[in-house]
Parts: C-alpha cells; structure tokens; sequence
C-alpha cells in the first residue's frame, strides 16, 4: 500500500506520480499529452523530513512513452523503499521535471534540481542526447547522476559522477550484429540511421563494424533527422540494393512509420533494431507492418526468474500494465541509488558517489548489475521478435 503523505513526485506541470497516466495520444506522432493541472501536488514537507532525489525526464513530446513508464518504475521503487522504513530513518521524495524531450530542457531542468532543490541524487535521462546534456552540470557540481538507460558511451565519459545501469551502444550493437549473421544468416544488410540522435548513430557505428568484422556486408546507409514524416526516398533506395535485412536503430515512434512505408513500397525486409523500439506505442503506430523484426533489449517480460515475475506483478497491481524495459531500468537506477545511500558514511555527494561505484551483484531485474572502472554496468541482453503486438523472447547474449 502506497503512502501518499510523502511526496512520491512534483513535477513542472503539478503532474503527480502517484496519479496514473491519462493523457491522450496523437496516432500521428506517437506524443502522449499529459493533462496540465488536474492534480494538486501534495503538501510540500521541509527539506530536513524528507531525502529528496531528482528525475528529468520526457513526460511530454516524441519521447514521452519512454519518460512516462521510466517515471513510474522510479516511483515505485521510492514507495517500497519508504515501506520499508526509508533511509536513515527518514523517508524518501523524488522530485520530478518534464524535459519534453528536448537536451535544453534537460540541462535547464537538472540545473534546476541542482541549484534551486538541492537533490541528493539525479535519475535520468532516457535519451542519450538528453542525457549528455544534463551530465556536465551534475558532474561540475559533483552530484551523482544515474541515467536507467541512455545507452551511448559518452554518457559516462563525461566524468566520475555519471553512471548508467544499462549496457552500452557497443555491446547492443555488437548482439544485433552477431544475431543477424549467426542466426538469422544475413549476408547483405542496410542500415536507415537518424543523422540527429547520439543513440541511433552510435549504434549505426558499432552495427556496421561489427557486422563487417563477422563476414557480412552492409550495402548501403541512409538517413533521416527525428521529427520526418517522410521515409520514402531513402526506402526506395534501400529497395534497389535488395538487402535481407534493414537495421533501423531508431525510437518508437519514427520506426512505426518507417515500418508502415517500407510496407507500402513492397519492400520485403526483415528490419531490425535496438531498445529504442521498446514501446507498447510502436503496436498502436506500426500495426502488422512491425511483425517479423527483431530487437535488442534490456529484458524480457518471458523471463522466469521469480525477481523478474514479483516485479511484473507489483508493476501490473499498481499500473494495470505490463512493465517495459524503461520501467525496469527506472526501478533498477532508484534502487540502486537508494542502496548507496545507506551505505554511504555521510548524505554527500562524494560519499554517495563513491558507494554507487562500488556496487557489484546487484540483483537489478533488467539483470545483474555490476558498474566497471567506467561506471557502465557488465549485464547481458536479450533478443526479442515483434509478433502479434507483442515483443517475444528469443535469445540471450552475453558479453
């Protein structure tokens, strides 16, 4: 039972995380739009009654479906953390700022939590781009910053204050690689890459050695910049290269209508992608045309493993959905975040720092968690097929 005395979250637009999401979809660019001051957010308690934690992330624009399920997978790991008698005694907050899917947003809204809150912590964001925005000023101001699943190498680079509890761009890239050619026995491959996002062409980059270094051939490279709605030029050029596979490291919402105009070009070609295509919006958007691709991710809702289960059973009692990658990363970062704050010696940034650093085996449900000298986490992925609207489990890859 949740405890809404606490503040659980307060965000730009009085959005309350304790509130499920009833915002409405535009079918056309795959945005959630959140309903602007429907709830009161609660009473505000002074800041030495509760341990505040910051999260930027996108609730509002192309990312939203990312930004939302990372929100309630962190809030609900806030909740059980405070039932089970908090930190030091004292209980937890989260406190919560829409970047709308933009990086200057982002680096204006971790400033903010920075500066003006005083947050002990930041969680975020999704996005890679986002992410590199807002790590420079949690780093020169010496505040932990833990992004649950920006996957882009640079993240972490920018300094000893900037973690990640997901794998990076060249392990998945690597795993889309060697699943195209060991498994589904690719010869010839294209890549349609977004010119404007450090995910897509970090994962383009990697893919392309990768599948190259294996034996394989990647026959032609296009590209497009977030926000097009029109893919058919470079589709009717991948078409003449005839390729049996089509790797789109892109997000949701762009990979659903890429996938809908390939299909009404009559170009038959198994595509493929990274963690960017895990949305449920991708069904809603793509329809039948996403059926038969392939995808690297996080986790699979098929795992057994009785963490993975209890997970997915408090998220859907509380949700009445079943979790996504984003939200098990979301809970993943809180909790581990939550840990280091009680083995810290003192509520610093440097002490907290310092314990995120050395954790090791820590049983994540998007897999073990063990952070390396570089602050990136040693974890396997998996491999899941788009069938019937749903994403299904197919193989692990270790690294």
């Amino acid at each position: 039972m949740r405890t809404p005395v606490f503040l659980a979250c307060v965000a730009l637009l009085s959005f309350s995380c304790e509130k499920k999401n009833t915002g409405t979809t535009d079918p056309k660019a795959g945005e959630v739009k959140q309903p602007v001051a429907e709830v009161k957010p609660p009473e505000a308690k002074p800041a030495d009654e509760v341990l505040l934690l910051g999260e930027v992330g996108s609730l509002t624009g192309s990312e939203a479906a990312f930004g939302i399920s990372t929100r309630d997978g962190i809030a609900m790991a806030i909740d059980e953390a405070n039932e089970a008698g908090g930190v030091r005694g004292k209980k937890l907050a989260v406190r919560v700022y829409d970047d709308q899917s933009k990086p200057e947003e982002a680096a204006s809204a971790v400033t903010r939590l920075i500066t003006q809150d005083k947050v002990l912590v930041v969680l975020g964001e999704v996005a890679s781009s986002n992410s590199l925005a807002m790590a420079p000023k949690a780093q020169d101001a010496k505040v932990p910053m833990i992004s649950p699943s920006s996957t882009n190498p640079k993240v972490t680079e920018v300094g000893d204050y900037i973690f990640r509890v997901c794998f990076i761009d060249p392990f998945q890239g690597y795993v889309m690689a060697k699943y195209a050619h060991d498994e589904l026995k690719f010869k010839d491959v294209a890549i349609l890459t977004d010119k404007k996002s450090a995910y897509s062409e970090g994962l383009t980059e990697v893919f392309q050695r990768k599948f190259a270094e294996m034996g394989g051939k990647v026959v032609g490279v296009e590209s497009y910049a977030k926000g097009d709605t029109d893919f058919r030029a470079q589709l009717t050029n991948i078409k003449k290269l005839k390729p049996q596979g089509l790797y789109v490291p892109g997000y949701y919402q762009d990979v659903a209508v890429i996938a809908e105009q390939a299909k009404e070009l009559g170009l038959k070609v198994t595509m493929m992608g990274g963690d960017g295509w895990d949305s449920a919006k991708l069904f809603e958007l793509g329809g039948s045309a996403v059926d038969g691709s392939y995808v690297s991710n996080h986790y699979s809702a098929d795992d057994p493993s009785p963490r993975v289960q209890e997970f997915i059973k408090k998220y859907q009692a509380r949700y009445k959905t079943t979790p996504d990658s984003l939200a098990a990363l979301g809970y993943d970062a809180a909790r581990v975040a939550i840990e280091a704050m009680k083995r810290a010696t003192e509520l610093t940034g440097p002490a907290i720092r310092d314990q995120i650093a050395a954790t090791k085996d820590f049983p994540g449900v998007a897999g073990t968690i063990t952070l390396d000298e570089k602050r990136n986490p040693v974890k396997p992925a998996v491999v899941l097929k788009v069938e019937g609207g749903a994403f299904k489990y197919v193989a692990t890859v270790a690294p």
